[in-house]
């Protein structure tokens, strides 16, 4: 068994180099203003669609993200359906090499690494359980591999902590609704916990897009 701590990498930005300028002809096609395209001109263009609440814009450029997190998480990424999803799947993929589960945020005490080998029972007790029922129900699992249980059907007894890959691409402006409800205080810990530190990201890669979420 390996518990690892939940992650985000940005695979990639539409137009990487010039995001703000394939926005800013799209946008000025709007205006019939595309004369006033100037080499600095863009960020303020963008800027001024933003303040304006002109958002259907962003939706001309788009980003792809790779998340790194638990089941239950992706179980909520997916309800946003305006994004593209490729997922890592528990039908064909079969874990009889050892499952891997992500540690929630809330088992402070509980390093990544390789159970039990690893495992220290001066951890405090919830935490305690979280871990042995992890470790149970990879025995489970890899039982009913063993007396031949197709790893669709063995599935069935893996829990919401299970680790999943998940690629998420959606334009600028569905990320920005992503970002208000996933980082806000009333969304789950575990999705603040990726979300807040991509917000930041974005924020300093494409500031004029991300800077007011």
């Amino acid at each position: 068994m390996i518990l690892v701590n939940p992650s985000f990498k940005i695979e990639a930005i539409m137009m990487a180099d010039a995001p703000l300028q394939l926005l800013e002809k799209a946008g000025r096609v709007c205006y019939k203003s595309e004369k006033k395209i100037t080499k600095n001109s863009a960020k303020k263009f963008v800027e001024m669609l933003n303040k304006r609440g002109h958002h259907s814009v962003l939706e001309h450029s788009a980003m792809t993200v790779r998340f790194i997190c638990d089941r239950g998480v992706s179980h909520e990424l997916v309800r946003h359906r305006l994004c593209a999803f490729s997922q890592e799947s528990t039908r064909y993929c079969n874990y009889k090499g050892g499952v891997t589960f992500v540690i929630p945020p809330w088992c402070a005490n509980i390093e990544p690494g390789e159970y039990p080998i690893s495992y220290s029972s001066n951890e405090p007790k919830d935490q305690q359980t979280w871990v042995l029922a992890m470790q149970e129900a990879e025995d489970n699992y890899l039982y009913l591999l063993h007396i031949g249980w197709k790893p669709q059907q063995a599935r069935t007894v893996l829990p919401n902590s299970l680790k999943t890959e998940i690629i998420v691409t959606a334009n600028f402006r569905e990320w920005q609704h992503i970002f208000r409800l996933r980082c806000s205080k009333a969304a789950h810990p575990q999705m603040r916990e990726i979300m807040s530190p991509l917000l930041s990201k974005c924020k300093k890669t494409i500031p004029v897009i991300f800077k007011d979420i």
